[in-house]
């Protein structure tokens, strides 16, 4: 059987046209390539599949590139030359472009898709101002708090103060009144004492005379008065009228006395002196010892006188000034 025989192959030409399988001065030398899961890992910042809103996918260069090689990697090869042998591709198994893009995992160090920052920048402000708000209302809680246990406090702290000043103040009315009560008893009992000794007094010393008018009184003035006021006590009476001795004593003087007229001297046992003086007639005479009650002359208007009265006048310790008569009789339990 005969046979032909092969023709001589044709010398190899480089070409311009692309192809796979071709050969180029200004490229290579090239090798067998064998992608594997490292090898088509997206590049940080630029090969980025991002998910968009309502579940759609944003392609880019990068996709149609993995999806060239998907095909690529399915067919088992490529010819892109027609009359040129082709020229095998082994690619490995690749994961799907799904999982590349999968929602599960996101590329270390890829970019965030701008819906997903902007809802997470949303989401963030959103618990920001939650945040915020709920530190403003706990500071307004805290405050509030605050203000109404101070004014608790400071509703204790009056209703103690008020307590204290009505404690103090039922204290010292109930002081005022037990001192008052216990001054009016003291009063009293001054009072009860003084009446009891002015009593036991008058007992012992009695009045001038009787049937009488009080018509002058000490220290009043007048030009009637050598020294210018009166010096005693006048009881106006009928001439006659009995003139009697205050206390027990002795007479230390009688006789008449110029302006005084006819006037008597009884001096007490405490050395105080009485005079007695304008008398119509005297009925004592000097040294004679007399009792309370004892007549000792009668009223008159002889000396300087206008009118019959007794001129009564009290010399304490026999001074040559005389204290007023009145207070002293009523200091004896006498009323004129």
């Amino acid at each position: 059987m005969a046979s032909n025989r092969p023709a001589p192959e044709a010398p190899y030409q480089p070409s311009d046209t692309f192809a796979y399988g071709s050969i180029r001065t200004d490229e290579g030398p090239f090798e067998e390539w064998n992608p594997t899961a490292e090898s088509v890992r997206p590049v940080r910042g630029r090969h980025r599949v991002s998910k968009q809103r309502g579940g759609g996918l944003a392609r880019s260069s990068t996709v149609l590139g993995v999806g060239v090689i998907a095909a690529v990697g399915a067919g088992g090869m490529a010819s892109a030359q027609t009359g040129k042998p082709p020229v095998s591709i082994s690619m490995p198994d690749l994961p799907n472009v799904g999982s590349l893009i999968s929602d599960e995992e996101t590329p270390e160090g890829s970019a965030t898709p701008l819906s997903d920052l902007a809802r997470s920048t949303a989401d963030t402000e959103q618990g920001a101002g939650e945040a915020l708000r709920a530190r403003i209302m706990a500071q307004v809680e805290q405050q509030q708090d605050q203000a109404e246990s101070k004014a608790e406090a400071e509703a204790v702290a009056a209703a103690e103060k008020a307590a204290a000043e009505a404690a103090a103040k039922a204290e010292k009315e109930a002081k005022a009144k037990a001192a008052a009560a216990k001054e009016k008893a003291e009063e009293e009992a001054r009072k009860k004492a003084e009446a009891e000794r002015l009593a036991k007094l008058a007992k012992q010393y009695a009045l001038p005379t009787s049937s009488y008018t009080l018509s002058s009184t000490f220290g009043q003035a007048g030009a009637y008065w050598s020294s210018g006021y009166h010096t005693g006590l006048d009881f106006a009476a009928p001439t006659g009228t009995l003139i009697k001795a205050v206390h027990t004593g002795t007479i230390t003087s009688a006789g008449y006395d110029g302006s005084y007229g006819y006037k008597t001297v009884l001096t007490l046992e405490d050395g105080t002196e009485i005079w007695y003086a304008h008398q119509s007639s005297i009925s004592v005479s000097v040294g004679q010892k007399v009792n309370t009650g004892d007549v000792i002359g009668r009223v008159g208007s002889t000396g300087n006188s206008t009118g019959a009265h007794l001129h009564l006048e009290v010399h304490a310790g026999g001074s040559a000034s005389g204290i007023d008569p009145l207070a002293w009789l009523r200091g004896k339990g006498l009323t004129p």
